[in-house]
């Protein structure tokens, strides 16, 4: 006698229990709402407007350099711009060109075309003598505070801005007005007092 028997199957059903529905709000909706009512109320188009003016500001009156002060006493010192390389350079065949640990300084190859002057745009004195001495020169007149685009359209002379006081750091100046100059293979900077005039309001 031969006994058949039927194979086993299991099924898995999963848990059942007491199901809630989700109360708290979609945080994509939620956004949306709050954009739709910014619109709506003309909020937005508000914000916008500030954002445009602050950024107008800035522009137009960038972030003084903090640190500087104004030149009471002649200083002046080589700056040498000598730099080691820190990894092989390479050309674009691959063949080595500044090995590591060389030692190279950029005055070689290119040279400083025109005084860098940096000033305080805010301070009349300073402005004329800038005016006076390198008015009719292609120097470079660099801020460290003031506005910058409106004494290009009063003076008609580019005007630049050391945002972040970037190259004031990287020379070491401390007053204004300073003077970059290049003598052979190094630079020659120099802090120069003027009489002050009294500096404008910020």
């Amino acid at each position: 006698m031969l006994a058949c028997s039927a194979p086993a199957a299991a099924k898995d059903y999963g848990q059942h229990g007491t199901l809630w529905p989700v109360i708290e709000p979609d945080l994509l909706e939620q956004i949306k709402a709050r954009l739709s009512h910014l619109e709506a109320t003309g909020e937005t188009a508000r914000l916008n407007e500030r954002l445009k003016q602050r950024t107008i500001a800035k522009v137009n009156r960038p972030e003084p350099v903090a640190g500087i002060t104004e030149s009471v006493t002649l200083r002046s010192w080589q700056f040498d711009p000598t730099i080691s390389a820190e990894r092989d350079i390479a050309d674009d065949k691959g063949r080595i060109v500044i090995a590591r640990g060389t030692r190279v300084n950029p005055l070689d190859t290119v040279s400083l075309r025109a005084p860098l002057v940096f000033l305080d745009g805010d301070d009349p004195a300073q402005l004329a003598w800038a005016s006076g001495r390198y008015g009719r020169t292609n120097a470079k007149l660099i801020l460290v505070r003031g506005a910058p685009l409106a004494l290009m359209k009063a003076r008609q002379r580019r005007f630049y801005f050391d945002q972040g006081g970037g190259l004031v750091k990287h020379f070491g100046i401390r007053a204004v007005p300073a003077v970059v100059e290049q003598q052979g293979r190094v630079l020659r900077i120099t802090e120069t007092p003027v009489k002050s005039g009294g500096r404008a309001p910020s």
